[in-house]
């Protein structure tokens, strides 16, 4: 399609929208789904950070959903958890629990936008009984230590054997114990098979036993989690050292599969809210994802319960700021965002208006809408300066989402130090979830 006639079919689909109420279309289609993926276009960005908590809000209170799921490590957001659901033994300032947040990019989590959306989860929950409280849990899989160590916690009190094997797990990994994987997926590259017995031979014995650890539902719950964490993480790691681009699809189906282990706890009826990168999210048969082998876990939700049961919405901005850091490890900084390509999707959108939705169920259906345009995509590492080579997907974007929020100027995410109480708060919190 010309791209006079890609402008005119966007146009026919935009809502615009000030406030959580202009959204009403959106969240009448989302009300009923089993799973609603809310993406973003950068993990530094503010509008995203807050539309995704104002759509969750009216999908929990009014609609239903039981739990939000993110692209952060189990064990950091189980902290967040325990204490948004008021459980006893978890810190009561929601600061403290968001000092769980101590890997690179920390300040992805502990942020003022979290924060408030923390402490309004938590203020929701006290008067919802016990069984029925909205969790907030990652999906991700990188915690490949912090698991090690909450298993170890948990097993030293509840089963003395099973806490034997987990000891052989920890001596096997400990010579390689750094941040990021890297030293034990060199050390594949001499022993292949690397600690991949001793951490399947846990699993087994925590599924095993699982029955027995009954005091605490969840706590055993997330004890499984992590087993099945550093399972994954192993292999992920394991991989890794080969160069092989399937690390992506490991590290996808351990979402999937953590997204489904969520569902399936909390009932036949649960219904899911997931945040995450719109690399996640939006689905990658509808990118040049697919070319690589590639896929994500919006595709496969939809293949596992049905399109008519997904909901996938993307977000997307077209100039502003961004919290990133220039390369990994580094310390974060606010970078300006340049506007987008003039090829992009961004850049048709910001001819269109400042802020508004766009709703492709009959997009969709057209069968001319089969063009791959550039779709910006922002991650953790940044460099303005180079944008144009690496930070753009080409996306049928009408059916790689199933809307789309767009902003023409966005700002950064307020960062905060979560290891102190006295942060500075910013000018403008609170925001307004």
């Amino acid at each position: 399609m010309m791209k006079n006639a890609l402008l005119a079919s966007l146009q026919d689909q935009i809502s615009n929208f000030a406030d959580i109420a202009d959204l009403t279309s959106l969240m009448t289609s989302l009300k009923d789904k089993k799973v609603v993926m809310l993406g973003e276009a950068s993990h530094g960005t503010h509008e995203y950070y807050l539309w995704r908590a104002k759509i969750s809000k009216v999908l929990i209170e009014e609609y239903g959903f039981n739990f939000v799921a993110v692209e952060g490590d189990w064990p950091p957001c189980y902290h967040v958890n325990r204490h948004v659901k008021n459980y006893e033994d978890a810190p009561t300032a929601t600061y403290k629990a968001l000092q769980a947040f101590e890997r690179w990019p920390s300040w992805m989590w502990a942020n003022w936008e979290v924060f408030e959306w923390t402490q309004w989860l938590r203020k929701y929950n006290k008067d919802v009984k016990p069984e029925n409280r909205i969790g907030w849990y990652g999906l991700d899989v990188y915690s490949l230590w912090e698991s090690l160590e909450a298993i170890m916690g948990y097993l030293q009190k509840e089963d003395p054997d099973a806490f034997q094997t987990a000891k052989e797990v920890m001596r096997c990994f400990e010579p390689y114990r750094d941040k990021d994987g890297g030293s034990y997926a060199f050390s594949t590259r001499l022993v292949p098979d690397g600690c991949q017995r001793e951490v399947n031979k846990m699993l087994v014995e925590i599924r095993k036993k699982f029955a027995r650890y009954e005091d605490d539902d969840e706590a055993a719950f997330s004890t499984e989690q992590n087993a099945i964490v550093a399972k994954n993480a192993e292999a992920y790691y394991r991989v890794m050292a080969t160069g092989d681009e399937a690390t992506w699809n490991i590290r996808d189906g351990h979402m999937m599969d953590t997204l489904t282990r969520l569902l399936d706890f909390h009932g036949p009826d649960a219904k899911g809210i997931v945040w995450a990168h719109n690399t996640h999210v939006g689905d990658a048969s509808f990118t040049d994802m697919a070319d690589q082998g590639l896929y994500n876990i919006g595709e496969l939700a939809r293949k596992q319960f049905g399109k008519e049961q997904v909901a996938l919405i993307g977000f997307g901005s077209y100039q502003g700021s961004v919290l990133a850091g220039r390369e990994w490890g580094a310390k974060v900084q606010k970078m300006e965002v340049p506007t987008a390509s003039q090829d992009s999707w961004e850049s048709m959108c910001a001819a269109l208006g400042d802020q508004f939705y766009l709703n492709f169920e009959k997009m969709s259906a057209d069968p001319e809408w089969q063009t791959k345009i550039p779709h910006r995509a922002i991650g953790v590492v940044y460099r303005p300066e180079y944008e144009q080579y690496g930070n753009y997907v080409p996306t049928v974007l009408p059916k790689r989402y199933d809307g789309f929020l767009f902003f023409k100027e966005t700002k950064a995410l307020h960062a905060m130090d979560s290891s102190v109480a006295a942060n500075k708060t910013p000018e403008t919190y609170p925001f307004g979830v």
